[in-house]
């Protein structure tokens, strides 16, 4: 039996796998309402594929529960915020959750750490939790990290078809582990050390981050220059070495945002270029509100309230919220804008709206922070409208760009 410590967005796709394809698991997080609503069989967020993934879980057995179990294997995924003074991962969720295993599991339990750390987090916070209760890592306890690689929106795919990293102390406990996730994993199962797969991790997101900064750099440089962002990306990615991404009003979700921060914090005065990244990302909400000011301005509009954000997720066709660009502008601005966002269902903001038509009428400029597919199909409602394309998706007459 595999017992998954936390049944959010990495852990609950990733019991549901494991469970849908013969293994016998058990799901457990210390939120009541969390556990209550799975045993409703009531998914806790939305994601293409899911409900019917979900379904074959529970016909093969799953269960959960706030209690850890005692069984031979564990996987955490709890989350791994960074503490915002000094940039370091903050450990705290996963050194609790392993506390609590180390309670129950027998000896000779392998515990694998899919949440993303900072390279050296288990040399220097778990091994001390097993060596305190006179464990020693690799005889009586395995320790295993195997971090995630998923995305909101295409996760049950990646879950099947993406490489995965298993670093371990030795191969015998990797080649256990690879066994476990080859269950249901199609791509190449790389097997290492748990340092180096600690830190692949964190670089894997740290170059995609430099690189989205890369592109925002160029949109405010265009922006001052009064040159087209987008077209000039265009005429530079036909270059067959080229390939720069697309800017936007900021970057969101779990990872991007913080992973690259182990880095910084661990590796300060090593890591010039990374700090910098992330803070051009960081300030992309405030230069997306000066560029909303700019347009209020050209279309004499002189109310916050007649300017609506499309938009409060990350990304498009999700119901994921967290460090969304939308939010960032929002808690830096306390102007009254209004919002509204197809995919979130629940307030979470001042003035948002869950009728479009309410919405449109409310305002004279829409802000395309998201571009969901609702949007797509939406798409001749705006042509009334002042509209800042944040995503480049719109082809009307009275558009604005980054």
């Amino acid at each position: 039996m595999v017992n998954i410590i936390g049944l959010g967005y990495i852990g609950l796709p990733t019991a549901l796998m494991l469970a849908a394809h013969g293994v016998s698991v058990v799901g457990t997080d210390y939120s009541e309402q969390v556990v209550a609503q799975l045993r409703a069989k009531q998914l806790t967020f939305e994601e293409a594929g899911l409900e019917a993934l979900f379904a074959k879980a529970v016909d093969a057995g799953i269960s959960f529960t706030t209690a850890y179990q005692e069984t031979d294997t564990y996987i955490i995924a709890v989350a791994t915020p960074y503490e915002e003074e000094n940039k370091k991962v903050d450990a705290s969720y996963v050194v609790a959750a392993i506390k609590q295993v180390l309670q129950v599991c027998p000896k000779g339990a392998v515990i694998i750490i899919e949440s993303t750390v900072s390279p050296g987090t288990i040399d220097r916070y778990v091994r001390p939790l097993l060596a305190a209760q006179g464990l020693v890592a690799g005889e009586d306890i395995h320790l295993v990290h195997a971090p995630e690689r998923i995305i909101p929106g295409n996760m049950l795919y990646e879950l099947i078809h993406n490489s995965r990293t298993i670093g371990a102390d030795s191969a015998e406990i990797a080649q256990r582990v690879r066994d476990l996730y080859a269950s249901f994993c199609k791509g190449e199962i790389v097997l290492t050390d748990i340092r180096t797969a600690e830190m692949t991790k964190v670089i894997e997101n740290t170059f995609r981050a430099v690189n989205i900064a890369f592109a925002n750099e160029l949109a405010k440089l265009c922006s001052e220059e009064g040159m087209d962002v987008y077209e000039i990306i265009r005429i530079c990615n036909m270059h067959p070495r080229v390939n720069i991404l697309s800017p936007g009003p900021g970057v969101g979700g779990h990872c991007i945002p913080v992973d690259p921060w182990f880095l910084v914090g661990d590796y300060k005065e090593k890591t010039p270029l990374i700090a910098q990244a992330m803070q051009v990302n960081q300030s992309m909400p405030d230069f997306v509100f000066r560029r909303i000011c700019a347009v209020m301005q050209a279309q004499g509009i002189a109310d916050f309230s007649r300017v609506g954000l499309y938009g409060l997720t990350y990304k498009a066709n999700v119901d994921d919220v967290r460090e969304s660009p939308t939010l960032q502008l929002l808690a830096r601005h306390s102007e009254a804008f209004a919002v509204f966002d197809p995919m979130v269902s629940r307030d979470i903001v001042e003035n948002q709206y869950h009728d479009f038509e309410a919405f449109l009428e409310k305002t004279d400029l829409i802000v395309i922070m998201v571009d969901h597919k609702h949007l797509k199909k939406h798409m001749n409602s705006l042509d009334a409208k002042a509209v800042l394309d944040l995503r480049c998706v719109y082809n009307g007459e009275n558009v604005y760009h980054l």
